[in-house]
């Protein structure tokens, strides 16, 4: 049970006294104009409630992912929390703030514009290519899961509500609505409380296992993975057999560190009043994502009396949302099963529709299309009916295409914020540092996966080695550079 505590502890502590020296470094100014002051065109730039734009942003960000992955990586063991914790605090609230605040300087402006201005049209381009894949990805995949666990519910069997394609279609008809009307008119008016429900959720499933779980973890068991020595015979984590590097740092995105959060904060960026908002919105929002993983890394590694083979053979039977609905009904009963169906039905739908919003945005943002409405109608159309079409393919291909460009471009992003502050002449390393180590993920995943190049598993951590050390040399001859021409640069 300890380590739960120490894992919420560091993620309160690291906003606390972490995220205030991360702001420094980004030069924030309360005094400046925002965009949506700027640029106010009562569509995608509008005013918003600090308050609220929490609220959407957690929302954005989260859906389904801190829930569905952390319950994955639970088979890893405690070391999930331990990589929650680290990759949340050092990388993915980091990742998701700067992603926000250079998008508040560049007059809200997508990441490849953004991109396009602190290195060149080619990463511009690039950026494009895997942002643009990505949220069309995101978007497919909230189509498509939310669709087919309302259509098997009991209370449909027989009725035409059992019916896939109606529910796709009535998601669809949705995303339009989302994607097309002004932000003012859906989303800052249900998303708070949809960010609150997750909120309430949460604490309670946390509460009850707490308090009735079969089996806590101690921190004794956090490096069973590696050593082999278990306390229980229940903790023997990981019945496949799939390695920690690089698997892990893929199952669990949501939580520690996603490139999908990079695309959703424009979206906000547009609508802040000031500046001095961008920490609790866009690190606070990470951060309270962060404690959503630990929570369901918990209940997976804890709520079943048969330890991690219970565990595995429910994801076998029907996947992470029968799990969540499997220990929501155990914990909380009835109320419980209800607050499930939201969970894994409600919120993908958030973030899908947000998906396709920001793909309009990056898309027209590029190409320097006004977005009027008949130009918003005349790409939202035939991108949701591609999307359609995609409905029709495998879930499972079309998943791990997901994860690949994910970890690519919070990458890229990270990159992206080092060149900013860079330039800033202030400590980029608590963007370049975590650059390094997710440029080796994301090589090492490349490399063995199946979509990659298929090399054998084993040889991931000496890919992931020589990859960090090739990046963090050329990271430190780089900084030598630029120290040297700060040095040599005459007095004015």
């Amino acid at each position: 049970m300890l380590i739960f505590f120490i894992s919420i502890t560091i993620l309160i502590l690291g906003y606390k006294f972490y995220s205030p020296f991360v702001e420094k470094q980004a030069g924030i100014d309360p005094t400046a104009i925002t965009p949506q002051e700027r640029l106010h065109d009562g569509v995608d730039y509008v005013a918003i409630h600090p308050a609220k734009a929490f609220l959407i942003q957690f929302l954005n960000i989260a859906g389904v992912g801190p829930i569905f992955g952390p319950i994955l990586g639970a088979l890893y063991g405690p070391i999930a929390l331990v990589w929650i914790v680290i990759g949340n605090v050092l990388g993915g609230a980091v990742h998701d703030y700067f992603s926000g605040v250079m998008s508040l300087k560049e007059d809200g402006k997508s990441l490849p514009e953004i991109a396009g201005h602190y290195y060149n049209v080619v990463f511009k381009g690039i950026m494009l290519i895997f942002t643009a894949m990505l949220l069309f990805f995101v978007g497919v995949v909230f189509i498509m899961s939310p669709a087919g666990l309302l259509s098997n519910l009991s209370y449909f069997e027989g009725t035409f509500l059992a019916g896939n394609t109606f529910w796709v279609l009535v998601i669809l008809g949705y995303y339009f609505l989302a994607t097309l009307l002004p932000i003012d008119k859906i989303i800052t008016k249900l998303y708070p409380a949809f960010g609150l429900l997750m909120i309430i959720m949460t604490s309670l499933i946390a509460v009850a296992l707490l308090m009735n779980a079969p089996h806590l973890p101690e921190i004794t068991d956090i490096f069973a993975y590696f050593d082999g020595h278990h306390e229980h015979d229940f903790l023997t984590p990981n019945p496949g057999g799939l390695p920690v590097w690089p698997l892990l740092f893929v199952t669990i995105t949501c939580g520690a560190i996603s490139g999908f959060h990079s695309t959703q904060s424009p979206m906000i960026a547009r609508c802040l009043t000031n500046e001095k908002y961008a920490r609790p919105v866009f690190y606070g929002a990470m951060v309270c994502e962060g404690i959503v993983a630990c929570v369901w890394a918990l209940a997976g590694i804890a709520a079943f009396p048969e330890g991690y083979v219970g565990l595995k053979a429910m994801l076998d039977l029907g996947g992470p949302g029968l799990v969540v609905n499997h220990i929501a009904t155990s914990y909380l009963g009835v109320f419980g099963g209800v607050m499930a169906i939201l969970a894994v039905a409600i919120f993908p739908i958030t973030s899908g529709d947000t998906a396709f919003r920001s793909l309009r945005l990056t898309i027209m943002d590029a190409f320097n299309i006004s977005q009027t409405t008949l130009h918003r109608l005349a790409l939202s159309a035939p991108i949701l009916a591609i999307a359609y079409l995609m409905t029709f393919l495998d879930f499972a291909l079309i998943w791990r295409y997901f994860a690949f460009s994910n970890m690519l471009l919070s990458t890229s992003v990270l990159w992206l914020a080092t060149k900013y502050l860079f330039d800033r002449g202030t400590f980029h390393w608590i963007v370049s540092i975590p650059a390094v180590i997710g440029t080796a993920v994301t090589v090492s995943y490349i490399a063995t996966a199946g979509i990659g190049l298929n090399l054998p598993m084993e040889y991931s951590k000496i890919i992931g080695v020589v990859t960090a050390v090739i990046c963090l040399v050329g990271l430190v001859l780089q900084n030598q550079k630029h120290i040297a021409k700060i040095k040599i640069k005459p007095a004015v």
